[in-house]
């Protein structure tokens, strides 16, 4: 029997590893940043301009992207993965309907510096909503939220009031898509960041448009159900499914681009 418990507590010991692994490095998983000199050039299709922000110790930077005649903006928080030379040209999908776009780079991405916690992005997020209100008011200010960058637009969304709050490939919680990787973490326990989207959700009164695809194989389906699911009956919401749509590719369908073309020129459903 030695030998069953001592195969037992090697089993123990390298499962306490695991766990103290994930919890010491989390911030690596979660945020996969690029850093960018001060002194860099971004190189779109279009013209930009660079914006600053400091708060809390931490300067942020982003990018506005104009649009000939203007009829709005877009606030646009992009996902985990990379920084504004990523994203940035991204912007065009927004501009081309008439609405600038202002783009930040959370803390610890691209040029913005500055001590990251979960309670810190959320109000650098609000901060940003508040710089583009000095130029727009809040019914002509679109939220997106991509992946990770929904768990920021959700909470500005609940806090304000704009327009309309799109989320492409959403998650309820951060958990849920952690789970979907390694199911056999004590996730409840390790994580610091936790992204309670379900339940800052039932702050939000504008309406609430979800983009998600079945194929998805960053964030679960199932996961952006319980998002749906979460969002006030008082609300007005619906939920795109894309059947073959994965994380990264539903902008290739033209359901999608129609779908955002409708919500941006017609505006939202009543």
């Amino acid at each position: 029997m030695s030998w069953v418990l001592g195969a037992l507590l090697t089993i123990a010991a390298v499962y306490a590893c695991i766990c103290l692994f994930c919890f010491i490095f989390q911030e690596r998983f979660i945020f996969i940043r690029y850093h960018a000199s001060g002194h860099h050039r971004y190189r779109f299709g279009g013209p930009y301009s660079e914006e600053w922000l400091e708060r809390d110790g931490a300067r942020l930077h982003a990018l506005r992207f104009p649009a000939v005649d203007a009829r709005g903006a877009v606030l646009y928080f992009h996902g985990n993965a990379g920084g504004l030379k990523r994203w940035g040209r991204l912007a065009a999908r927004f501009t081309q309907h008439g609405y600038e776009v202002l783009m930040p780079d959370p803390r610890g991405y691209g040029k913005s510096r500055g001590r990251m916690s979960e309670d810190a992005l959320i109000a650098d997020a609000l901060a940003w909503y508040d710089r583009l209100r000095e130029k727009w008011p809040e019914e002509a200010i679109v939220l997106h939220g991509r992946s990770l960058g929904a768990a920021l637009a959700i909470p500005v969304a609940a806090a304000r009031s704009p327009r309309m709050l799109l989320l492409e490939t959403p998650f309820a919680n951060l958990a849920d898509v952690a789970r979907s990787y390694f199911p056999f973490i004590p996730y409840g326990w390790l994580l610091r960041y936790r992204f309670r989207s379900d339940e800052r959700v039932r702050g939000v009164r504008c309406p609430v448009y979800i983009f998600h695809g079945r194929r998805d194989q960053v964030v679960p389906y199932s996961s952006a159900l319980k998002l749906y699911a979460a969002i006030p009956a008082s609300t007005h919401r619906e939920l795109f499914t894309f059947p073959t749509g994965r994380h990264n590719d539903l902008y290739k369908f033209e359901r999608f681009k129609e779908v955002l073309r409708t919500l941006l020129i017609d505006g939202p459903s009543a």
